[in-house]
């Protein structure tokens, strides 16, 4: 029997000034791990910040276990975990400061977890610093720590590969295969391929349309 959907879009429309980038856009995420993938500028990182609601939707509905955002913002907001990867928000604390916020915003956050994924990603010796101070591996990792300790519902990841490391990449190629098989949280990836060796549950392909 299919398990039922993480997140449902029903009829999702958005655009910038003179560009329509979504009409009427329906898809459901089940749990497991799912990709959103196209070319440059087709909207995948925008379809990301939809999905987490930092962007609103100029029409349709969105909700994660039946809490719609529209009607349940904060509540819908504490089900997913979304980072734009290139933030600059909170360049000025360390590390380890920015992990330990998570649990003021994450009822099911996970301080085992994190421990695991700070030794996995080789994050310790970095966690003390100012993030500003990380190069873009290292702040990635730091973002992926936070994307798999935070035990939301639906964890939303933009182009989870990018400046990492090999170690670091073959250890998150693993935290994406045990995600594959979990009952009921989805992560989305955002990327141009498919992660190696991951089933995925769905696949979303993007059309050539700019905006994101």
């Amino acid at each position: 029997m299919d398990k039922p959907p993480v997140l449902l879009v029903d009829r999702l429309s958005f655009g910038w000034p003179g560009r329509t980038l979504f009409q009427e856009l329906s898809f459901n995420i089940p749990p497991g791990v799912s990709l959103i993938r196209g070319d440059d500028g087709c909207g995948k990182s925008t379809l990301l910040g939809l999905m987490a609601g930092d962007l609103q939707a100029q029409g349709g509905t969105l909700s994660v276990h039946g809490v719609r955002l529209d009607q349940h913002h904060d509540a819908y907001r504490q089900q997913v975990f979304w980072i734009d990867p290139q933030t600059e928000a909170h360049d000025a604390i360390s590390a380890a400061g920015y992990l330990d916020s998570l649990s003021h915003h994450y009822p099911a956050f996970s301080r085992a977890a994190l421990t695991e994924l700070v030794a996995g990603f080789t994050l310790r010796p970095h966690l003390d610093k100012p993030l500003y101070m990380l190069s873009a591996g290292s702040k990635r990792k730091v973002w992926l720590c936070a994307a798999f300790a935070a035990g939301t519902a639906l964890t939303l990841i933009d182009q989870p590969f990018a400046a990492l490391d090999a170690p670091s990449i073959r250890f998150l190629l693993e935290l994406l295969q045990d995600a594959a098989d979990h009952p009921s949280r989805a992560w989305v990836l955002a990327d141009y391929l498919a992660p190696e060796g991951v089933p995925l549950a769905r696949v979303l392909t993007l059309g050539e349309t700019p905006g994101g």
